[in-house]
């Protein structure tokens, strides 16, 4: 009852404004007045205002980039990280200067050519020059830009080869958390189909399928080695998520029905990264950068950095989807044998893979 009532007199609070300005112009109409042309004193005022709101302008940037200046971009944690901080501070360079060399000139111009009634404008149509001057030279920059930052997004997306030395993680969003999978020693996913999703089965993983018998997946949290390339897979369930990482410098769209991909290699430890930041308790994150419902802001999982020592003892931990499965048909009271577990699978159905 209390929001009706704020809301309401909202309503009326602005009712009543535009009512005394609907006032305010008859009466100026009457007396002869046009309300909206501004006389020479009022001219003069506003012209002496502009340097003055120019040096507020600029004062309110800087103190902006004093306070949260340091919160642009996280440190990076990638290899490919420092050529992407690169791009973005060589578009910093550029844009800068031409910000401020605008906006001078905007407020310069609104000061010293403000109205005068004894001063005519010289009428000026058209220019070639200045046409082709103002275009190429923004256009051309543009174009450097765009194809600098195309040639990294290029080297950082094309996906590592078979005889790549990496690891294979498959990130599987869904409202409103992640699950992470990694491949098994034989080194491949088994199939998965969204029509395949039932209990214990969140990712629709197909048991038939004996490379799917040794894959691993996990929640809360996953594990990564560093120095060690790795390659990512993204599938989603019901909506477009985006898998952002920031401090690794990822980001990348899941997409329901298909099957998106990046890749990176960790080259700071969680650990490091506590002593680089100066915060104990300091946590890499995959976020989820898609408004994609309600619980959007709570869509997020750990990533651990860690050796490679510390990384294989962890995986040997996980229990693997065969296992899995075969614990939940015994908690059913289905008798099992871990070869030959054969659950529903959809017959004619073309199921999809990540190899």
């Amino acid at each position: 009852m209390t929001e009706l009532l704020i809301l309401l007199g909202v309503v009326l609070g602005i009712i009543a404004i535009s009512k005394v300005v609907s006032v305010l112009e008859m009466v100026s109409t009457a007396k002869g007045e046009n309300s909206y042309m501004p006389n020479a004193k009022e001219n003069r005022f506003q012209a002496r205002l502009m340097p003055v709101f120019l040096i507020a302008y600029f004062g309110f940037i800087i103190w902006q980039l004093v306070v949260w200046g340091d919160r642009m971009l996280p440190e990076a944690a990638s290899e490919h990280g420092a050529v992407v901080d690169e791009l973005m501070n060589i578009t910093w360079i550029v844009i800068t200067p031409v910000f401020v060399i605008t906006h001078i000139l905007l407020f310069y111009f609104a000061w010293k050519y403000a109205y005068d009634k004894n001063r005519k404008a010289t009428y000026f149509s058209h220019s070639n020059k200045l046409e082709v001057l103002w275009t190429a030279i923004p256009a051309i920059v543009l174009l450097v830009l765009i194809l600098y930052g195309l040639s990294i997004w290029n080297e950082i997306t094309t996906p590592l080869t078979a005889e790549d030395d990496k690891i294979e993680i498959e990130l599987y969003a869904r409202q409103f958390d992640w699950t992470a999978r990694y491949s098994g020693e034989d080194g491949k996913f088994g199939k998965a189909n969204v029509r395949l999703i039932e209990g214990i089965n969140m990712l629709g993983i197909d048991s038939t399928d004996e490379n799917a018998w040794d894959d691993k997946y996990v929640k809360a949290e996953f594990y990564l080695p560093v120095d060690k390339d790795i390659q990512f897979y993204f599938r989603a369930q019901d909506v477009i998520h985006s898998a952002f990482m920031p401090h690794f410098r990822a980001q990348m769209n899941c997409v329901p029905g298909m099957t998106t991909r990046f890749k990176f290699k960790p080259i700071k430890t969680t650990e490091e990264m506590r002593v680089i930041t100066g915060n104990p308790e300091f946590e890499y994150y995959l976020l989820c950068n898609k408004i994609c419902g309600a619980a959007h802001y709570n869509m997020k999982m750990e990533i651990k950095v860690v050796s490679q020592e510390d990384y294989d003892t962890w995986l040997s931990e996980q229990k693997v989807f065969l296992a899995v499965e075969e614990n939940m048909m015994k908690n059913q009271g289905i008798e099992t044998q871990s070869d030959s577990i054969q659950p529903k699978v959809l017959e004619g159905t073309q199921l999809s893979t990540l190899n």
